[in-house]
């Protein structure tokens, strides 16, 4: 493990956004708010046809603003850490907020566990307005957590903070996937880093909008089943798994392949399903196929 330094002033925050120049406005403010001030923040316009830029110069000069051609999500984190000078990135998305304490506590944690390279924390939920509860599968932990990031995205990018180095080593987000590409790059830090949590909220997460990549697409899934056949394919981290992570990772496939023929079939869409299906009996064990065998 690379040699660290401590979080300080020695922080970068990424905030990629597009036609959300209404709800950016809470974001900035609530990252200007903090206790414990980050050396910059970084906007990525990714495109945006609103008032975006306008909003930026004319109410945030000192925000480093940068704006591209549309190319999603990925991409405008991408940028946002290249160009970041600091050593620890923190990550909001433009339509989240952070809680006051948010980078003074995970400076706090990562300094009491110096072995420690990404920290993720508990989150408010808002949907349609209205505070919800999440649901059990939604609970997030600490510690080597590979096998609990399998099911569903287990770490809002919002409430990262990660040094650059586990970047530099696992890569960066994947930009050929559509949605699903926090999922994808979680899987391959958890598979090597074990990650610390902080138990109180940071962040209000707000979802239910309309421009969410999970109302854009149909079929999540296919994301998930893309970025775990990625997963168990690439030659770089796919031998630091163990037996172990890997079978797990491959039951996790077959599980999601099942589902997503599944879903493929109820909307009339046989193609997809027939291909789908083929991918499972090209990739998973035998004894995967039976849903009554237990391998």
């Amino acid at each position: 493990m690379a040699d660290k330094q401590l979080p300080g002033d020695n922080i970068s925050v990424i905030i990629p956004t597009y036609n959300r120049a209404e709800k950016l406005t809470k974001a900035l403010d609530s990252v200007l708010a903090q206790t414990t001030p980050a050396q910059e923040i970084i906007v990525v316009d990714d495109g945006s046809t609103d008032h975006t830029e306008a909003l930026i110069r004319h109410s945030y000069p000192t925000i480093r603003y940068h704006k591209q051609e549309n190319r999603g999500v990925s991409a405008a984190r991408n940028v946002g850490i290249q160009s970041a000078k600091s050593e620890w990135l923190a990550f909001l998305d433009s339509d989240d907020e952070w809680l006051p304490n948010k980078l003074e506590v995970q400076m706090q944690r990562l300094k009491s566990e110096p072995d420690k390279l990404i920290c993720h924390t508990e989150e408010i939920w808002i949907r349609n307005g209205r505070r919800v509860n999440p649901k059990k599968k939604h609970a997030k932990k600490g510690g080597q957590i590979f096998e609990h990031c399998l099911p569903m995205c287990a770490m809002s990018p919002s409430s990262i903070m990660i040094h650059r180095s586990v970047l530099e080593d696992v890569g960066l987000f994947d930009e050929s996937l559509p949605a699903c590409e926090d999922y994808d790059l979680w899987l391959r830090i958890t598979a090597k880093y074990p990650v610390t949590f902080i138990e109180t909220p940071q962040i209000i997460k707000t979802g239910g909008h309309e421009d969410q990549l999970s109302q854009k697409y149909w079929g999540m899934d296919r994301f998930r089943i893309q970025a775990l056949k990625n997963l168990l394919s690439c030659e770089t981290i796919r031998p630091q798994l163990s037996v172990q992570q890997r079978q797990a990772a491959t039951n996790m496939l077959a599980e999601k392949i099942k589902i997503f023929v599944l879903g493929a079939r109820k909307r009339g869409r046989e193609d997809e399903a027939a291909d789908y299906e083929s991918l499972l009996a090209e990739v998973v064990p035998v004894c995967l196929l039976n849903t009554t065998s237990h391998c």
